[in-house]
């Protein structure tokens, strides 16, 4: 039995709260969350600071979020007075990039939006995992295809380090529900058709009967909807 199915073992049957507590206990000081803001994020957010769990919580600020992105990083900081620890890409990286492909490149092809996601994404996450032994995230299971295969505990392999996705089984009607009974702050576009929001120029709202996230760089092929942070 590997780590991430003797993790998947032990807190099997407790609730998040408790399953969160099992995994601060298990990597004291070792424990990150990371939120981009939105509806799942939020939720676990305020699980995290309403029980003052030691996890650390970060968000990638690429660059290019919606104005509403940062309605709502300001108003969860009023709310819980915690810090969100913000990680930015390499300047100099970025500075390259749009000196020489303009600053919209990632429209012309999926490997010049890998790019950009790799500068403005996975290096900035790179380091904010770095030293951490795990990583909570807001992943759910109907959110697209490639993540009804992911498990609720897992290994990253290209991070090297224990992932777990703790709202992995909800539906988006028990999130909304629970942000409801509990006056979370969320991200205002939720209410305008946006159920996925990252960065402003490679997001849109959905038409009804769309895949969830299909507003994510709509102009790409569906099965290439992910930016390398969730790869299973």
């Amino acid at each position: 039995m590997n780590s991430s199915e003797k993790i998947l073992q032990e807190i099997k049957g407790l609730g998040i709260e408790q399953s969160l507590e099992y995994l601060v206990n298990a990597f004291p000081g070792e424990v990150v969350f990371s939120t981009s803001f939105g509806w799942e994020d939020q939720v676990i957010s305020h699980i995290i600071f309403k029980n003052n769990l030691p996890i650390k919580v970060f968000t990638l600020e690429t660059g290019r979020l919606f104005p509403e992105t940062y309605y709502v990083w300001n108003r969860t900081l009023e709310m819980y007075e915690k810090p969100i620890h913000a990680y930015y890409p390499d300047t100099a990286a970025v500075e390259k990039l749009v000196s020489l492909k303009g600053p919209s490149s990632f429209y012309e092809s999926v490997e010049n939006r890998k790019e950009c996601c790799g500068i403005r994404k996975i290096e900035p996450l790179k380091r904010a995992l770095a030293g951490n032994s795990c990583w909570i995230t807001g992943i759910r299971a109907e959110q697209s295809l490639n993540r009804e295969h992911m498990d609720p505990v897992e290994w990253d392999e290209a991070n090297q380090i224990l992932k777990f996705h703790p709202i992995f089984d909800w539906t988006l009607d028990q999130v909304k529900a629970y942000i409801r009974e509990n006056n979370i702050p969320y991200n205002p576009l939720h209410d305008k058709g946006f159920p996925s929001i990252g960065c402003a120029p490679c997001t849109r709202a959905v038409k009804e009967g769309e895949d969830f996230r299909a507003g994510r760089w709509w102009w790409e092929d569906q099965d290439k909807k992910e930016c390398g942070l969730h790869s299973s």
